[in-house]
């Protein structure tokens, strides 16, 4: 049974008052982000433990970061009370949108996935090659360039809420499922690159770099949450309307609490990306450190054995040489009397 199916039967018997204890308990089965959430974790399992039969660990931070934050977040926002309330209020629909474009692609980024393929599949299989070609082409270099991700990101939101997209969306169930692939998709874009130890960006996008960026993102992620929360037209108002209940808020007001949730944990997601990107920045400095640390260790050690070397031939060299001209011995002192030449050493010697 679909998220549609499920949705019209549900709203026609007439969904109860929510409140925060029904968005807590109400969870809704969504096969299609089963089978993605099932998918992800299946292969990302599958790198853990193929490194490790290998006898290389991989850090147990990066498997919950991309288990908990990553699928925890698909699961929550396609199978939990907001996915069950979607379609009878707006600000349901519009936590569900951010969490996918912006809390899951972290979540998946922190773990790393790329680096974890790259370092479980042998070297000399063609899906390792395949995986770096793919990685490195031209499509995968545009789409993944910080400001064409950033652009990518904002227009995904904007036609979604300000054009059919949505309302479409809300009455075809496969629609919507491909809604969320989309959010998830143009989300990781930016995320993904910016904190992956593959070298996806230009050589320009230092950390540094990244750490404006993702500030300028921030930026920019607030801008659909503002648009919705001040525009004056109703997102999907025909829709909503259709399905209003007595103790729902106003349309308007609907709208505006969505807007301000999705400004809200737009401001708050930066925060920790900041301070992801600031990790691997430090990650990063301390490996080249150790790696520059290792080349003067054996620069050091070079230059100690080189005089050694260079002295033995020398010495073996210069012994047969010196051999047939050996020093004489040091001549004895003896007497002046006896080596005197003059007529006072003669009449001496005479005298003795």
């Amino acid at each position: 049974m679909t998220v549609t199916t499920l949705a019209s039967t549900t709203v026609a018997s007439g969904l109860p008052e929510l409140t925060a204890g029904r968005l807590l308990d109400s969870w809704r089965f969504d096969p299609y982000a089963l089978v993605l959430i099932l998918v992800l974790g299946g292969l990302y399992a599958w790198g853990v433990v193929r490194l490790a039969r290998r006898g290389e660990r991989w850090p147990v931070a990066r498997v919950v970061a991309f288990a908990g934050l990553g699928l925890g977040a698909i699961a929550v926002a396609t199978m939990s009370g907001l996915a069950v309330y979607d379609h009878e209020l707006f600000w349901p629909a519009a936590v569900q949108n951010i969490v996918l474009d912006l809390i899951a692609p972290l979540g998946l980024a922190l773990g790393d996935p790329l680096a974890l393929a790259l370092k479980a599949l042998p070297q000399e299989r063609w899906a390792a090659r395949r995986l770096r070609a793919a990685v490195s082409g031209r499509v995968v270099r545009f789409l993944t360039f910080p400001l064409v991700s950033t652009v990518l990101v904002l227009s995904s939101e904007l036609a979604i809420y300000f054009t059919p997209y949505f309302p479409t969306a809300l009455r075809h169930g496969p629609l919507h499922e491909l809604m969320y692939l989309q959010l998830l998709v143009v989300g990781s874009l930016f995320v993904l690159p910016m904190l992956t130890r593959e070298e996806l960006l230009p050589s320009w996008c230092s950390h540094p770099v990244r750490a404006l960026l993702v500030l300028l993102d921030g930026l920019v992620d607030a801008v659909p949450g503002i648009v919705v929360m001040t525009s004056g037209t109703l997102i999907a108002g025909g829709w909503y309307a259709s399905r209003h209940q007595p103790w729902d808020p106003s349309l308007q007001q609907d709208q505006m609490i969505g807007g301000g949730l999705m400004l809200t944990i737009a401001e708050l997601v930066g925060l920790p990306f900041l301070i992801a990107v600031f990790a691997e920045w430090v990650r990063d400095e301390r490996r080249r450190t150790r790696a520059l640390d290792a080349r003067l260790d054996r620069e050091m050690a070079v230059a100690a054995a080189a005089p050694a070397q260079s002295a033995a031939p020398a010495r073996s060299a210069a012994a047969p040489a010196a051999a047939p001209a050996a020093a004489p011995e040091p001549e004895l002192t003896r007497p002046w009397w006896e080596t005197d030449q003059g007529e006072v050493g003669e009449r001496f010697r005479r005298g003795r």
